[in-house]
This record gives structure tokens, sequence and C-alpha cells, in this order.
């Protein structure tokens, strides 16, 4: 009798966002991830946008299953998107994903952006727990062309599967709002020097109370060809690795020549143990 033949077990697949649950990119992300494995999702219960890598240590987490129609839409966690990926990886899943995919966001994670961003987050806390990991973001703010978004995501999920990046570094996706057949291709590249400008609108309330309105641009300090925001305006799927290792290596070099001219704290002398 011949052996009977070896299948391996499907990928298993975690899907976050930072949108909230009930966003409608996260929905298709989950439908364009299914055939690539068993997928299960795990999100805030609201929008969390902007929060960047918080976590919550003061308060208990609450999760709770989500259904539409009787069926398991997946779990929604009074938490941020980082405590979503935590609690999901440390408590909630049976075994340990093999890729962590947030999004879809609505609207860009470019630039300056990558820093505050919930979906990005999402992401770096997957490398952290030693996880592949990608985050994916469609250029627009309304009437979003979800078919491009969801075919990048599911052939670039499927790469990772087969082809993880580097230990610690996760894939940062930004896609054109564009029909696919506009779309120019996928390109590596980096994050653009940029920032926000802030304007504050001043406003009172019904009681007279002050509050302020934030609101603002995006401005972009250099207009170099290979940053992403340049090609993603350019109609380019932008591939961006990032890594959470903020050091800036060169700058340690002048630290070095810093402390040999600082003065040497003096350390106060031990202090007598008593015998017993």
């Amino acid at each position: 009798m011949s052996p009977r033949p070896f299948h391996a077990a499907p990928p298993r697949i975690l899907v976050t966002n930072d949108d909230g649950i009930h966003a409608p990119g996260i929905r298709e992300l989950a439908r364009a991830l299914r055939p690539l494995g068993r997928v299960t999702v795990v999100a805030p219960d609201t929008e969390r946008s902007a929060v960047g890598h918080a976590i919550t240590l003061s308060d208990p987490i609450k999760m709770r299953a989500v259904r539409d129609d009787g069926r398991l839409v997946g779990y929604a966690v009074g938490g941020t998107p980082a405590d979503s990926v935590k609690l999901a990886v440390c408590a909630l899943l049976r075994r340990r994903p093999d890729l962590i995919v947030s999004g879809i966001n609505l609207g860009p994670n470019a630039g300056i952006a990558v820093l505050y961003s919930g979906t990005v987050s999402a992401a770096t806390e997957g490398t952290l727990l030693d996880i592949p990991s990608m985050a994916i973001s469609l250029n627009t703010f309304e009437n979003p062309e979800w078919t491009s978004a969801t075919r990048a995501a599911a052939e670039l999920a499927g790469q990772l599967l087969r082809r993880p990046l580097p230990r610690g570094v996760l894939l940062n996706v930004n896609v054109p709002n564009l029909p696919w057949d506009r779309i120019r291709g996928y390109v590596p590249a980096r994050m653009a020097r940029s920032r926000f400008i802030e304007i504050f609108h001043r406003r009172r309330d019904p009681r007279g109370n002050v509050y302020f309105w934030m609101d603002g641009y995006l401005e972009t300090d250099e207009p170099s060809a290979d940053t992403d925001l340049k090609l993603l305006a350019e109609g380019w799927i932008t591939l961006t690795p990032v890594h959470f290792d903020l050091t800036h290596h060169r700058a340690l070099t002048s630290l070095h020549k810093w402390c040999g001219r600082l003065s040497r704290p003096i350390a106060p002398p031990p202090t007598p143990r008593r015998r017993p």
C-alpha cells in the first residue's frame, strides 16, 4: 500500500486594523485573504486611528464576538490595534498565526504618517512578536477602489507566506485609489521626509467652554523620486520595509565624542552592610 500523501495545514492569518472591526476595509481584506489560509479577525471595537503604538495598561481589555446573520465575523477588542494583536496572539488563538495583515486602511500611511498610524503599529506589534506582518492602506478617504487594494493584499500576503522579510521588518504597503488596469505596478520606496502642519480651530461649546478642533495638511520636505509619497501619487503601489529600531546609528559616533567631553558622575561610596 502506498503511503498516504502529507498535506500541510493551511496558513493561519490574523487580520486587524485601526478603523475598527465594522469598517468595510477589514471585511474586504478578510474576504480577499481567505483563499490563502485560515483567517481570524481581531480588531478594535471602534475606530482607533492615529493612536500609534499605544497599549492599554491601567484598564481591563474587554472582548466580544461579532456576528452577522449568525456567522462569526471576528472579535472586537476594547483597546488599541497593538492591544488587539497582543491579545490575539498571546491569549485568543490556539496557534500562533503565520502572518498578520493590518488594514485595509482608508487613507494613506506614507511619510511621517507611519509614526502615528495604528494600522502600521498593529503590524509592528506582529514583528515584535516575531511574526511576518504587513500593513496596507488605500490612498483615499472617500469612494474607495477596494478591488485594487484587495488584489494587492492577496498577492503580497502570498509572497510573505512564501518568502518572509528579514526578522523584525514589516512591509508597509500603500495602494493608489485607481482601477487595477490604471495602476503602474509595484515599487520599493523609502519613507518620505514630511511633517504635518497643524491648524487648531478655536471654538466655544453651548456653555461657553473653549475647545479646539485640529486640522492641517501634510508638508513634504523633499522632491526625491524614490519616496513613498511621490511614487504613490504617480500611481504606483509602494512597498516600504519598516523596522522598529529608531536609532540613528551614524549619530552614535558624535555621542561617543560627547561622552569623552562630559564630566563623569562620582558614585557615592557603598553603604556598609550590617552583620546579623
